[in-house]
């Protein structure tokens, strides 16, 4: 299936299959174009208002019945398509708030917040999606379901959800006027983060000079 039949009348727009589609390719199209930068105040709330509607898509995915690919073995796709150039955007459009702390397991008792990266989540969030839609597009739509779904459970899902907050956080700590403290060099190529640096690596970034950049007016 190509681009060009991706959304063909013939197609049932009711289908499960056609909208998990829709709402997956609408995602890869609206984040790679802000990506591109040509709106970088908007950068946060366009990537937030995505984020959220993809994962709509993955809890349908997810309350789903277990969905079974046609083969045994999945068809090889050749080399996965680069995503380098977006995360380095998503990187520089992000830079004063990329890094975040994350607790993978909430279920997990004591387990520590690791620092993880909304640029490289996001890259690895798009990664899995656009695998599963090569599978759609060659018309391959029980393969691509399944992928997505697994895919859901196992990477994208759990960390589209970790993003989510993130993005969240930024604008909470702007609409509300709530500085954000210094985190002493927090970065992602550390083991594991202690309960005293549990915020964002910001530096000495205040609320109004995150929200500026992003053309958010802080809260009154």
């Amino acid at each position: 299936m190509s681009d060009a039949t991706l959304h063909a009348t013939t197609q049932n727009p009711d289908d499960f299959a056609v909208q998990i589609a829709d709402q997956i390719e609408s995602f890869l199209v609206a984040v790679s174009e802000v990506a591109r930068g040509d709106e970088p105040g908007s950068t946060v709330p366009f990537l937030l208002l995505e984020v959220s509607q993809l994962l709509l898509a993955g809890g349908r995915l997810g309350a789903h019945e277990d969905i079974v690919p046609d083969e045994r073995y999945e068809p090889d796709l050749g080399p996965e398509p680069d995503v380098d150039g977006l995360r380095e955007n998503f990187a520089r459009l992000l830079e004063p708030v990329d890094v975040y702390s994350e607790v993978f397991d909430p279920y997990e008792p004591r387990k520590a917040p690791v620092p993880a990266r909304v640029s490289d989540d996001l890259a690895d969030i798009i990664t899995d999606l656009r695998h599963g839609m090569a599978h759609y597009r060659a018309g391959r739509t029980t393969e691509a379901l399944w992928w997505w779904q697994f895919s859901y459970f196992s990477n994208w899902g759990p960390t589209a959800s970790a993003v989510l907050r993130a993005l969240q956080s930024v604008l909470i700590h702007v609409r509300l006027n709530q500085p954000l403290d210094e985190l002493d060099g927090l970065d992602t190529d550390q083991a594991a983060m202690g309960d005293e640096t549990l915020e964002f690596e910001a530096g000495r970034v205040m609320a109004e000079e995150i929200g500026g950049p992003l053309g958010i007016r802080p809260g009154k």
